[in-house]
């Protein structure tokens, strides 16, 4: 009986901290700030004390709900006042700007040398001096701008005219039609099945996913049961 309580519970808990998340809002593991990661411990670890806490189920309940109202008292007050997102938060910092490394800045946010070489390279730049600013989020995250004569060509550098995109509509998934998805692109499942046959592929089945774009280009990734060849990481 105490095992069945100890199953449910954590189903609870976990229906709780769901619907808490749903209302605070969530981002990214890379997008947290410290508030957010810090939240995220918090309210994990109450969680978890209410799963296992069998005599004590409202106490961690209440304590995460109340604690939740905190958090979005605090994201709203955040929202709209600068100063209170700045202490929360923090503020970017920079640590380099045209070829001069802010030093104070970088011990500051407790970055070393190894460290700040490691995102610059991660960047794409394993020569600095490729860099005109660097800026470290308030996430943790690396924001480069490069050196004008360092940047990737674009075609409005080369004067080229180009058509607009738009984002490509994902149609199959695992072998099932996203009907929705087929709708907004304007074809229906017999276009899409005769684009399939027209490719070598009988049946939808045999499709991992596919996507289409404005121009009604259909990309279609199989599955494929074999391994790959010459793997390099074995």
């Amino acid at each position: 009986m105490e095992y069945l309580n100890i199953v449910w519970t954590s189903i609870g808990s976990l229906v709780v901290l769901f619907i808490l998340t749903k209302i605070m809002g969530y981002r990214e593991v890379s997008e947290l700030s410290m508030f957010d990661y810090i939240n995220g411990i918090t309210i994990g670890s109450i969680a978890a004390e209410m799963a296992t806490d069998l005599e004590k189920f409202e106490e961690p309940l209440i304590a995460m709900v109340i604690y939740s109202i905190v958090v979005i008292a605090i994201s709203y007050a955040s929202n709209k006042s600068i100063k209170v997102r700045r202490f929360i938060e923090g503020k970017p910092l920079i640590l380099m700007d045209n070829d001069q490394i802010f030093y104070k800045n970088l011990q500051k946010a407790r970055v070393d040398v190894d460290e700040f070489l490691c995102q610059c390279r991660n960047s794409g730049y394993f020569d600095i001096s490729q860099i005109q600013s660097i800026i470290l989020e308030s996430n943790g995250k690396f924001s480069i701008l490069p050196k004008a004569d360092c940047r990737p060509a674009t075609p409005k550098d080369l004067q080229l005219n180009v058509s607009s995109e738009s984002m490509l509509s994902t149609v199959i998934i695992d072998g099932k039609i996203m009907k929705e998805n087929l709708k907004h692109t304007g074809n229906d499942e017999k276009w899409l099945l005769s684009q399939l046959k027209s490719q070598g592929i009988k049946d939808v089945s045999e499709v991992f996913f596919a996507l289409c774009d404005i121009h009604n280009k259909l990309v279609v990734y199989k599955k494929l049961e074999n391994t790959v060849p010459g793997d390099i990481f074995e």
